[in-house]
């Protein structure tokens, strides 16, 4: 490096090789990324192919195939039976760019709604770019209680129901064009553990929210803790399952390091909350 170069154009060289050298880790990433995207469709393409082969000996249970006209309902119907957790690969923006008219984009936000406010556990994994294109719509409702990762782009769209059913699409990319239910345990199973391992390298959509901000999830369940309502009573209101909704008091409890439910209120009056 030239050491009577002006202060300008060495700063100016520091800023050019670190823009060089992130734009050279993102491009490393990115390959990364697509290299497991492909490994992992072609292992779960050879997992349905091997269950089918056992199916056929009866020795495992077959997949169904639900029609592209039926697999709104079909779906909807698979979320409505969660009980414990519920597992996704989803990505809208997907759908939007292949013509998936928005009414029906509609109803899966609105199951996924009603999943988030029912089922303990719902986690989904996206991309940034499905995130910000699903604000509008809220198939991803990680802001009304469930939890979301971010990857570069998800490897196919799945939805694993209490560890016991799979939905994938026909072609693992559009729900819409044809869906397979599978109940075959070594096949769930496997599923599962794909998503384990994405999630833990996936980033937090809600790491960038300042500290002191309300979840919006949160704020209907501060409002029955301040109005004093009975877990009966707020449950109802918000339209949460009894245990869900003290799930969220006891995390709205540990959001303020509060020791009580009393003192949770003080505490929210404190933050500006209410």
């Amino acid at each position: 490096m030239d050491r009577n170069a002006a202060p300008g154009a060495r700063a100016a060289r520091t800023a050019t090789a670190t823009r060089t050298a992130t734009a050279t880790r993102t491009a490393t990433a990115t390959r990364t990324a697509t290299a497991q995207r492909t490994d992992v469709r072609e292992a779960v393409a050879q997992a349905l192919d091997e269950s089918a082969f056992y199916a056929r000996q009866g020795a495992r249970p077959p997949a169904l195939v639900v029609a592209p006209p039926k697999v709104g309902h079909a779906a909807a119907r698979f979320s409505q039976t969660a009980r414990h957790e519920m597992l996704m690969f989803d990505d809208p923006s997907g759908c939007i760019d292949q013509g998936v008219p928005e009414r029906k984009l509609v109803h899966v936000a609105n199951c996924m709604r009603g999943a988030a406010a029912q089922v303990p556990a719902v986690r989904q994994i996206t991309s940034r770019q499905g995130l910000l294109r699903d604000a509008p719509i809220g198939t991803i409702p990680w802001q009304q209680g469930a939890h979301a990762r971010l990857i570069p782009q998800i490897p196919f769209r799945l939805s694993v129901i209490d560890r016991a059913v799979a939905l994938l699409p026909l072609d693992l990319d559009v729900f819409y064009n044809g869906m397979l239910v599978v109940r075959d345990p070594v096949v769930v199973a496997a599923l599962v553990r794909v998503h384990q391992g994405w999630w833990s390298n996936g980033d937090d959509p809600g790491a960038d929210r300042p500290a002191h901000e309300l979840p919006a999830y949160l704020a209907p369940v501060l409002a029955c803790l301040t109005e004093g309502l009975t877990d009966a009573a707020a449950a109802a209101r918000t339209g949460l399952s009894p245990r869900t909704y003290a799930r969220r008091v006891s995390e709205l409890l540990a959001l303020l390091g509060a020791a009580s439910r009393f003192q949770a209120g003080a505490l929210a009056v404190r933050r500006g909350w209410m």
